[in-house]
């Protein structure tokens, strides 16, 4: 709540500050061009949160998990791991600051997104300042909305047992939304104009025998649609990353019996389910776009954007939930508490993976939808693009081309990243256990592991290997718009939105499927039939029998089944798994949001830069 409410004051002070160098009746369109500024350092400490954060926590997790589990086999957040300290505070940096950072950028682009097209309205204008900045009461509202609404989880119907964490996490979001929608008619009505046009024209001059998406009739309902075409998008997002992420549902459940056969087939597996999962997220995105721009143009789209974003405060709660649950647990282990506290932080934690998931979708998907309102931003705010994009416009067509391979370039750069400093930490802690002596042992008075040399390593890193993809994000519009124009721009934004959108939904829902499959195997829930032995001179009673296979009548073995727990055959295909994906989920999945989000801001906030450069067409294509 903090967090949403300081995003909005500061916006609308900076606004104010600005209505005095530019007087909101004459020169409307320059004051929110210049709070598109907000948008874009918004955008520019999420490239820092998300990326930089992501390298961060995964290096410090996919070392700790290599060394731990996979060199010395002993067991997650164990005292004589030294990475376990870098992977706890990697899970403030990358998924608490880096959450944060890029749902507060989405918050704030899509904002300057719906000022900058509603200041382009002459109609909207003269309706008077709290028509023009209607984008805000969405954003505040649903503080509002998000406050009352976490009474429930608190007071009305508090988590009481482990089946109902999820339950009640769900419930906190659907109630959100459900209040957001009930709450936004009202408001809509009160400043959204009943007719205006996006445009310098006037609804009464441009709109007469005119059709146009642009001609807005019955302002009232057509943003309330919108809206709550966002609010709704969102929430079916969450619900099915949930259904592809979670261990209480099938998918997941597959993947996890899929060890069976071993790792390959897990990570065949897994792949598979995150590629089947965009298929309702990117039909459901597909589905408020076309509503929205038939209603409003692409003042509803960005309106949309903003009504996935309402429910802000309430995703920012159950996002950061799991984060604070997996530090729970790590200091349960590292505290040497008993395996009952374990347990349950990790129910709890298990709980927390599937939240997250749902927060990623969230944010994947109003990333999506701000890249569009931006990239219209942008198309409005160039007049040369008013009548459209060619798309067989040949320097349009081979940016989208280009725009498109963006997400994959910025995607190997993070993974590589992530995978060059693990092997850094795995390094380090194979060498504090060679030279530290008993540490490995756990013997009595043994010197402590240096935990400040692997966070060196993390934070070293991460600032080192994030300059390259943020220097990729930030130079590929701006040399675009330079070299070639405002119509290669529109094409590499629009390449960059239609394949990152579902590079980010595989990459986050494969990495979280695997991460909880690996939790139901450590939970017992998967059980695999195994032939039964009779019993050998040396089996304990209790077993596992290594005897002769017992047979039926007719020669076949009789099956029994054998609960899968830490240290099984398919534990260890699973942890392969979870490691695999686990700067998918937290690294390079998310960070698409980010390419998405300030490749658009920055061609906004260039724009008049570009336009000068030949009238908008580029020093190599002058003469076209």
């Amino acid at each position: 709540f903090a967090l949403s409410g300081l995003g909005l004051l500061v916006m609308y002070f900076l606004m104010l500050t600005f209505s005095v160098a530019y007087s909101f009746e004459s020169d409307a369109m320059k004051l929110f061009e210049c709070i598109a500024g907000f948008g874009l350092g918004g955008s520019a400490i999420a490239m820092f949160g998300r990326v930089g954060g992501g390298i961060y926590t995964k290096a410090a997790d996919v070392g700790a998990d290599l060394a731990g589990k996979v060199v010395a086999g002993i067991p997650e957040d164990d005292p004589r791991n030294p990475a376990t300290i870098a992977d706890n505070v990697g899970d403030n940096v990358g998924d608490v600051a880096g959450m944060g950072s890029d749902l507060f950028g989405s918050f704030a682009e899509a904002t300057c997104a719906a000022l900058v097209i509603g200041a382009q309205s002459t109609d909207l204008v003269r309706a008077g300042w709290d028509a023009v900045i209607f984008p805000l009461y969405i954003s505040a509202v649903g503080i509002l909305v998000c406050i009352a609404v976490s009474f429930v989880a608190t007071d009305v119907q508090p988590v009481r047992n482990e089946i109902s964490i999820e339950r009640v996490l769900k419930m906190q979001l659907t109630l959100s939304t459900i209040a957001m929608t009930v709450c936004m008619y009202p408001i809509c009505y009160m400043y959204m104009p009943d007719q205006f046009y996006l445009g310098a024209n006037t609804f009464n001059t441009a709109c007469v025998g005119d059709t146009s998406s642009k001609c807005i009739s019955n302002g009232a309902n057509a943003a309330f649609a919108c809206i709550a075409s966002g609010l709704w998008g969102g929430l079916i997002i969450g619900f099915i990353t949930e259904y592809y992420t979670s261990h209480s549902y099938f998918p997941v459940r597959e993947l996890a019996r899929s060890t069976e056969t071993g790792a390959a087939t897990n990570i065949i597996y897994g792949l598979a389910l995150g590629y089947k999962s965009t298929i309702v997220p990117v039909c459901v995105l597909a589905f408020g776009v076309w509503l929205s721009f038939s209603l409003m143009d692409m003042y509803g789209v960005a309106l949309c954007a903003l009504g996935m974003l309402g429910t802000l405060s309430t995703c920012l709660t159950i996002d950061v939930y799991g984060p604070i649950c997996d530090n729970a647990g790590g200091i349960a282990e590292m505290a040497g508490m008993p395996d009952d506290v374990r347990e349950k932080t990790d129910a709890l934690d298990a709980a927390g993976n599937t939240t997250a998931a749902i927060g990623k979708g969230f944010a994947i998907g109003s990333a999506a939808l701000v890249s569009l309102a931006l990239t219209a931003a942008f198309v409005t705010r160039s007049g040369a693009l008013e009548d459209g994009v060619n798309l067989l416009n040949p320097s349009v067509f081979a940016f989208l081309l280009i725009g498109s391979m963006l997400p994959y370039w910025f995607s190997a750069m993070t993974m590589k990243s992530v995978g060059i400093a693990a092997m850094e930490m795995v390094k380090e802690v194979k060498r504090q256990f060679d030279t530290i002596p008993g540490l490995l042992e756990g013997t009595p008075g043994h010197a402590p592991p240096d935990h400040a040399r692997c966070i060196k390593i993390s934070t070293d890193a991460s600032l080192r290997e994030m300059v390259p993809p943020a220097a990729l994000v930030i130079l590929a519009p701006i040399i675009t718009g330079t070299f070639f124009g405002v119509r290669a721009v529109t094409g590499l934004l629009a390449g960059g939105l239609a394949s990152g959108v579902q590079l980010a939904i595989s990459a986050s829902n494969t990495g979280g499927a695997w991460d909880n499959a690996k939790k139901f195997v450590e939970k017992g829930g998967l059980y695999i039939d195994v032939p039964k032995r009779e019993r050998a001179h040396s089996d304990p009673v209790e077993g596992p029998y290594t005897g002769a296979i017992v047979r039926n009548v007719d020669g076949s073995p009789q099956l029994i089944s054998v609960r899968q727990r830490k240290g099984s055959e398919c534990h260890k295909a699973a942890v392969i798994g979870d490691t695999v994906g686990d700067p998918l989920k937290d690294t390079s999945g998310p960070a698409v949001n980010i390419l998405m989000k300030l490749m658009a801001i920055i061609s906004l906030v260039f724009c008049d830069f570009f336009m000068s450069i030949n009238s908008g067409k580029g020093l190599f294509l002058a003469g076209n």
